[in-house]
């Protein structure tokens, strides 16, 4: 983030963290809300499970006026407030409410509950500090089941109103129903146990995301301070200067990319959500649009799946939707036929490839393939093709080698393990924009097109 210098003072603030007895946690003050499933699926006993989580969880919270707010609500049919954030300011008040608790034991009304938490519970009159501040806004949202009303769009605009939302699913929760709920990355903010007996394995989970100085721990980029929340962190100014929202690194580019992404068994369903993740910081660093960069994307394991095509989508918002939906594959790992796959039919007119627009693949994989790579990149690569291979852990090198386009320095990245990712980005985003076609010469190109279609 790059920040403009004016003549007056920044309107942004932060609390600096604390460090207090009860844990060596560093604490930043949080506006808590607990969103809870009380319906009738849950036993008794389990509902006494959730109680004990809560009150664990409540051990790594500084609890306080000028310190963290918590508030809880509970729902079933309907929404039941227990207490907000202006109720109580101390740890063992908060305590004593969760302990007095009766269970609901009727519907599931999941998408009232975040529609409750983001217009009444999150406001000043029930106790949330205002939105300058910068307090950070969590709701924790446990769930045994689906639910009998929409919640898509309620927490979208939920989270596009600054709740950061961790969605617990308990059982036989659909996991796409919890992605939808839950912030991006999914693997920081969605969370899936077997039973009520293992909710209290996310403790430790959620002690990491609690006391962990975000900005200490990711590459963040923010030019002049950092200021951390739970798995989040966002850019601050010093006195004097303000935020500019950063242009996308390729605004003038304009391509036709296609991601080609492994989603055999190796990865494991965690690691497939920090691909989804990679995939999405670089759409944010592209123009997309009509005139602009178009992006399909192939995943692949032991089948080739188109999970949607270069003409299908015109914005990056849709773009990270899309990605967002995927389902992991979990095969095995045919990288030769998702390269022939690509080469015969992901740059056709038939899938919105255009005429003299740079044609660019980036490959993704983390491990050997079960057939050969050669073949289908070097024809790939004699057409026209830029390709930038990518891989991490237990990735082949020659495979690499001879998947990229030459200099390999150029177009061959690797990375230890996927945690690492985030350091070869930025170089990925800027060699990808260094081969993109200028606006300017776009409507020429897409003229000189029309003779071939």
């Amino acid at each position: 983030m790059r920040c403009l210098a004016l003549g007056l003072f920044c309107l942004l603030c932060c609390n600096a963290a604390q460090t207090y007895r009860q844990n060596p946690c560093k604490a930043i003050p949080l506006d808590f809300i607990f969103v809870i499933d009380s319906s009738r699926s849950i036993r008794p006993n389990d509902y006494e499970k959730v109680k004990t989580f809560i009150i664990n969880l409540l051990q790594f919270l500084k609890i306080g006026h000028n310190a963290t707010r918590v508030g809880l609500l509970q729902y079933g049919s309907v929404v039941q407030p227990e207490f907000s954030l202006s109720t109580y300011t101390t740890k063992s008040e908060v305590e004593q409410a969760v302990r007095n608790m009766e269970h609901l034991a009727t519907g599931t009304m999941t998408g009232l509950a975040i529609q409750y938490t983001m217009e009444t519970a999150f406001t000043e009159e029930h106790g949330a500090r205002p939105m300058n501040l910068h307090i950070p806004r969590i709701a924790m949202i446990v769930t045994d089941g689906r639910p009998q009303d929409t919640v898509e769009e309620i927490a979208a605009q939920a989270r596009q109103a600054g709740i950061q939302i961790f969605a617990i699913g308990v059982g036989r929760v659909d996991m796409n129903t919890l992605r939808a709920i839950g912030s991006e990355p999914h693997s920081e903010h969605v969370h899936l146990v077997a039973n009520f007996s293992q909710i209290e394995t996310l403790i430790s989970v959620f002690q990491s995301k609690l006391c962990s100085d975000m900005c200490e721990v990711v590459d963040h980029q923010c030019q002049h301070i950092c200021v951390s929340s739970p798995a989040s962190y966002r850019c601050k100014c010093r006195e004097g200067y303000i935020l500019n929202p950063d242009e996308p690194e390729c605004s003038e580019g304009v391509m036709d990319l296609v991601f080609v992404i492994d989603g055999s068994k190796s990865l494991g369903p965690n690691n497939f959500e920090l691909v989804k993740q990679f995939v999405n910081s670089i759409v944010d660093s592209l123009d997309i649009s009509k005139m602009g960069t178009h992006v399909g994307l192939l995943q692949y394991s032991t089948k080739v799946r188109t999970e949607f095509t270069l003409g299908q989508y015109s914005t990056a918002q849709h773009i990270k939707s899309a990605v967002n939906r995927m389902q992991y594959m979990g095969r095995g790992s045919m990288t030769g036929s998702a390269l022939r796959h690509m080469f015969e039919s992901s740059f056709s007119t038939k899938e919105g490839g255009r005429f003299n627009i740079p044609r660019v693949s980036i490959v993704f994989t983390d491990g050997r393939s079960q057939d050969d790579v050669s073949e289908w990149a070097t024809k790939a690569k004699n057409s026209g093709i830029t390709i930038y291979a990518l891989g991490v852990g237990k990735a082949i090198e020659q495979e690499l080698r001879e998947i990229a386009s030459e200099p390999d320095e150029k177009h061959l990245y690797y990375a230890e393990d996927f945690e690492k990712m985030a350091e070869i980005t930025k170089k990925l985003k800027s060699r990808i924009c260094a081969g993109t076609l200028h606006k300017a010469e776009v409507q020429e190109s897409l003229q000189g097109s029309q003779k071939y279609v």
